[in-house]
């Protein structure tokens, strides 16, 4: 039987509002049985049917004219839904609507047709998505900083200029990242074993920009002399959000450079440090760091089995599994393992650790005796490759002194945690970036989300933590600056201790709580993946888990207390006293400079206090105690860019606002008795009532 089509025309009579409707129907017969069908009376409606038979060697069309007498507009529906195709065909060629007889309202029944069917399934409005723009131009806390200790004009440009690069280019690498992850190819087409980790062509060209651009090398060209690493952080500021998570192989790939610069460069590591601070795509390498093990993550002293066995050359073998390893696409790696002695005995704990370099594949490209066992499943850094590896014989340099490989990769955890800290203000501004533009075109109720005066409030609350945290981080690129430099005095030299495990631990919280606030600001929004949004919250919620988590880092508070006798606390009461001084003849800003003061009084009486008691009742604190330290600093910070002469009245007002919270709130617990030896009891009665371990 030859194919058979219809095209059909819907014209009301009655009102003459019924649009003409061109549609193509394989059931030309059913139409027609139907129509026959129709009761007399009510609305009329023209129906032309042209239908066609295509034969072996002819073709013939048979026309006929039809008139459907229909009571109601649900009959004239009826017969649009038994002439739809099996294949919907709507087309608005010449040709199609020359073959239709025009009704009494031909050119406004067509738009209508268009209008009705061709956006049907949708509607006719389409929210306006929320822009990218330059983020240099729009972050006025970012140009008010560089405004107040970069007098020059050459990094304001140069950051300008690679804020419309960001736009313009690398923000699309960045989605391109998170669409294509990583796959893992285990063997060749022959059977071979190749454990190929594959990525996307724009994770390949972040590693390009990433020495284009000199993201590792500005750090250790300082051609901004004490000033060079805030240089870098705030070129990583604004790029971070966009990089597809390609911040986390550079952030450990600044940290190999600062320790191979730290132990004095020769070869190999000497080769090495040149291309980890290179600005040439073909030179340029990056590092991962290995050391989490099946048995731990932070504590490595007691979870490292690696063993490493020299060889009669000097060199070693490594042989181990290592659980965690990110950016596994590496070029080389800083790896802990316990030296094997002529005995082969080993020394357990942190005095067993040493640090090795290893390149990750041999001259021909196949990997170093390394087997890639799998990739991680991950919540979010799903851009970036996370495997399990197992190493056999991988041949490794010993580049610590033997038992000091905790000790010396601490400048790689230095500059890891100041990468997390940066990455972690970054998504915040950038959420608030993208929430506040959106506010200027989402209607709700009658009117823009911008002039709702609870959902500014809301973005505000999210700006002053913002603004909190980015002069948090200035600050530790400011410190670390000057102690790269020589230029820090002890004070600082403690403060910068002190502060880079806060700022991690504290912006990493943010972080997390900011970019939930955000997504919300955007309703349904904000929960769809297509938006690229949750893509934010996921990748935010890993900066406060590695390079040590909340409580982790908390403990290390602790420690660098004790290490120093009490002097990193010294420091920081001597700065934040300093700093209020110099600020305390404003009268706009005195109700934040006295919260600032009595929550630094309450503090320093705590820590007087709890000094005298058992050491768990400061450890039970040690939480309450970072985030005292942390709210009380940024604070002093926001008051004390306020006081400038080029402050805005937003400044002093963020200052205002973020001073009316609690401030010390490890003062404020510890006299309701939370960290009395009971507390703990009580604690652990409340988390395992009802459990049982069957």
């Amino acid at each position: 039987m030859g194919k058979s089509q219809c095209w059909t025309t819907l014209d009301n009579n009655v009102g003459g509002d019924w649009p003409h409707v061109l549609m193509v129907t394989t059931a030309g017969s059913a139409l027609r049985r139907m129509l026959s069908a129709q009761p007399a009376g009510g609305s009329t409606a023209h129906v032309r049917c042209v239908l066609s038979t295509r034969k072996e060697e002819e073709e013939e069309e048979e026309e006929e004219e039809v008139v459907v007498l229909a009571r109601s507009a649900m009959a004239l529906r009826a017969v649009g839904r038994l002439a739809r195709p099996r294949r919907a065909l709507c087309t608005q060629s010449a040709s199609y609507r020359s073959s239709v007889r025009s009704g009494p309202c031909d050119e406004a029944a067509e738009l209508s047709a268009q209008s009705l069917f061709s956006r049907s399934a949708v509607g006719s409005f389409f929210q306006d998505q929320p822009l990218l723009r330059n983020p240099v131009g729009e972050d006025a806390l970012l140009q008010s900083y560089l405004r107040r200790h970069f007098p020059s004009t050459e990094v304001k440009e140069d950051l300008s200029r690679f804020g419309e690069r960001l736009v313009n280019e690398i923000d699309a690498l960045g989605h391109e990242c998170e669409e294509h992850p990583p796959r893992l190819q285990h063997f060749d087409a022959w059977g071979n074993r190749v454990d190929r980790i594959l990525t996307s062509s724009a994770w390949t060209r972040m590693k390009e920009v990433s020495a284009e651009e000199g993201f590792v090398a500005a750090g250790y060209e300082r051609c901004f002399g004490e000033w060079s690493r805030v240089y870098q952080m705030s070129k990583l500021y604004l790029y971070a959000p966009s990089a597809g998570l390609y911040t986390c192989p550079l952030a450990m790939t600044d940290g190999a450079a600062k320790v191979i610069e730290s132990l004095g460069r020769s070869l190999p590591v000497d080769e090495a440090f040149q291309r980890l601070t290179s600005r040439d795509p073909k030179r340029f390498w990056t590092s991962g760091q290995w050391m989490t093990e099946r048995k731990g993550g932070s504590d490595v002293a007691r979870g490292t089995e690696t063993l490493a066995f020299q060889q009669p050359d000097g060199t070693y073998r490594l042989r181990g599994f290592k659980w965690f390893t990110s950016a596994t696409d590496a070029d080389m790696a800083l790896v802990l393992a316990r030296v094997v002695d002529g005995h082969g005995q080993i020394v357990q704990g942190s005095a067993g650790l040493s640090l090795f370099y290893a390149e990750v594949r041999d001259q021909f490209g196949r990997l170093n005796g390394i087997e890639v066992k799998r990739l991680k499943e991950k919540l979010g850094t799903r851009q970036m490759p996370t495997a399990e590896l197992l190493l056999y014989d991988l041949p490794a340099h010993l580049v610590s002194p033997e038992g000091r490989g905790v000790a010396t990769i601490a400048n790689m955890l230095t500059l890891t945690r100041i990468h997390n800290t940066v990455s972690a203000v970054a998504a915040m501004r950038r959420i608030i970036q993208l929430s506040r533009d959106y506010a200027t075109k989402r209607f709700a109720f009658g009117k823009l989300l911008k002039d709702h005066p609870l959902h500014v409030q809301t973005i505000a609350r999210m700006e002053i933590e913002t603004r909190a945290a980015f002069l948090l981080m200035m600050e530790v690129c400011r410190l670390f600056g000057k102690e790269e430099s020589g230029t820090a005095s002890d004070t600082e030299v403690h403060l910068f201790r002190l502060l880079t495990t806060v700022a991690k631990l504290y912006t990493g919280k943010q972080a997390v709580a900011v970019v939930s606030e955000g997504l919300e600001s955007f309703g349904g929004q904000g929960y769809i993946e297509d938006t690229g949004l949750p893509r934010m919250l996921r990748d935010a919620q890993v900066l406060s888990i590695w390079e040590g988590t909340t409580n982790i880092l908390s403990l290390d508070v602790l420690r660098s207390t004790a290490k120093s006798s009490g002097h990193v606390l010294d420091s920081f009461f001597a700065d934040v006293k300093t700093k209020m001084l110099a600020v305390n003849g404003s009268s706009a800003l005195r109700p934040a400079v006295e919260a600032v003061n009595t929550a630094l009084s309450c503090l320093g009486k705590f820590v007087h206090t709890a000094a005298q008691r058992p050491p768990g009742y400061m450890e039970l604190a040690a939480r309450d105690l970072a985030y005292s330290l942390a709210r009380i600093y940024m604070g002093c910070l926001l008051i004390d860019h306020a006081s400038w002469e080029g402050a805005s009245h937003a400044d002093a007002y963020a200052a205002l606002r973020w001073c009316e919270q609690d401030l010390c709130p490890v003062a404020s617990r510890d006299s309701r008795g939370i960290y009395d030896p009971n507390s703990s009891q009580m604690d652990s009665s409340l988390v395992y009532e009802g459990y049982t371990n069957n």
